[in-house]
């Protein structure tokens, strides 16, 4: 067995944004400031040329920089058929950008006292013993290790059983339903592997800790501290009106509804913890701000975010990639930066940012398929509105 790697940003994030960060704060917002007009103007070129390659439903960009979103535009259609225009309310599902949440949920509960990361899960979720195939010889596995992506299970529960459809409200008891179909694949803290069900198990272990509905922890101590008054779990009347609608392209290129339309009308069964939020651009803005250590602190003191993204967990061969504490890390050449993706039915999203620069990207999309990757959109706006706030 090869063991988990532990690194510290240095390690797999490359030396850029450190240069970044050592410069004078005066003369990144003179440089900002003066050519922010011809930045932003080519950051809209890049999006509508990425829209333009197949023109299907739409994209939304929004750059942060501090505590502000500090440029936003919209591409496209939130409802093809309705021909609503997307714009800046516009309400997407963000997919697995969720996870970052719960991660926040677990540092909180940690900060509290109520819970160490090295704590053995099934200490508080005694279900989690009905997960098959535990490798012999191995230790449970601890909040760390389902945090970091290293508790060894597998991305989802076997296809056998009816979790995948049901509303938020009865989430939990889908997923312990889920537990007994659902196996290791390695032993615990022995290598990285994505898991969708890894993060709605810590999802489940925090509600138990806090005594509070998990739905009801994230309103209460991230959505509504952080001011983003727009993001739901599920659909309700007051953002009713400015949700995209999502779409699947398929390979002839014609965009088809039924599929998301299908899933908003079933509910995403046990995915809540890890892929259930609805938001807006603004109310992501005020999160990546948060995630970029601009408080406020009674959600989380700087120190404890701090921590969490002084270590990230190898998850490629040539160091390109790791998962932090509810985060990814990311290389391309001599550029690095840290975020997430998400994907579900008909919506794609990605929310990378820079710490070290205050820097972040956010790009939605309300279709899945075709030839417009969210991804790739973000990390090069990224790299673009960082290189030159920094020339």
């Amino acid at each position: 067995m090869r063991p988990f790697v532990h690194s510290r940003p240095g390690a797999v994030l490359l030396a850029l944004a450190v240069v970044l960060a050592a410069r004078p704060a005066s003369a990144r917002a003179q440089q900002s400031t003066t050519d922010q007009t011809e930045l932003f103007a080519a950051v809209d070129s890049m999006a509508a040329a990425a829209y333009a390659t197949d023109s299907i439903a739409s994209i939304t960009v929004g750059i942060v920089e501090g505590t502000r979103l500090v440029w936003t535009h919209s591409y496209g259609y939130a409802d093809i058929g309705a021909h609503r225009l997307a714009n800046r309310n516009t309400v997407y599902r963000i997919g697995s950008i969720t996870k970052p949440f719960t991660a926040v949920m677990l540092m909180q509960l940690a900060e509290a006292g109520k819970v160490h990361l090295s704590d053995p899960v099934q200490e508080y979720l005694p279900e989690v013993r009905e997960i098959q195939d535990l490798p012999p010889g191995a230790k449970p596995f601890t909040f760390m290790q389902l945090a970091t992506m290293t508790a060894g299970l597998a991305r989802e529960p076997k296809q056998e059983g009816p979790f995948w459809t049901g509303s938020v409200a009865t989430w939990q008891q889908t997923l312990l339903s889920a537990l007994p179909h659902t196996t290791y694949i390695f032993p615990p803290g022995t290598k990285y592997s994505y898991s969708n069900i890894g993060y709605a198990i810590l999802g489940a272990a925090l509600s138990r800790i806090a005594g509070v509905p998990y739905v009801t922890w994230e309103r209460t101590h991230v959505f509504a501290p952080l001011g983003m008054n727009h993001t739901r779990f599920e659909i309700d009347s007051t953002i009713a009106g400015d949700v995209a609608r999502g779409y699947t392209v398929g390979r002839n290129g014609v965009p088809s509804d039924s599929i998301p339309d299908r899933e908003a009308r079933e509910g995403r069964g046990y995915k809540v913890p890890n892929g259930a939020i609805f938001t807006t651009v603004d109310d992501l803005s005020r999160f990546v701000s948060f995630e970029m250590d601009n408080g406020p602190e009674s959600v989380l003191p700087h120190a404890r975010l701090d921590s969490a993204f002084n270590g990230v967990v190898e998850s490629s061969a040539f160091l390109t990639a790791g998962y932090g504490l509810g985060f990814m890390a990311q290389r391309n050449a001599n550029f690095s930066w840290t975020g997430h993706t998400g994907s579900v039915a008909g919506y794609e999203a990605a929310m990378f940012f820079v710490r070290q620069a205050e820097t972040g990207v956010i790009v939605f999309r309300n279709a899945t398929g075709g030839r417009v990757n969210p991804g790739h959109l973000a990390s090069a706006i990224l790299e673009r509105v960082v290189r030159a706030q920094f020339h």
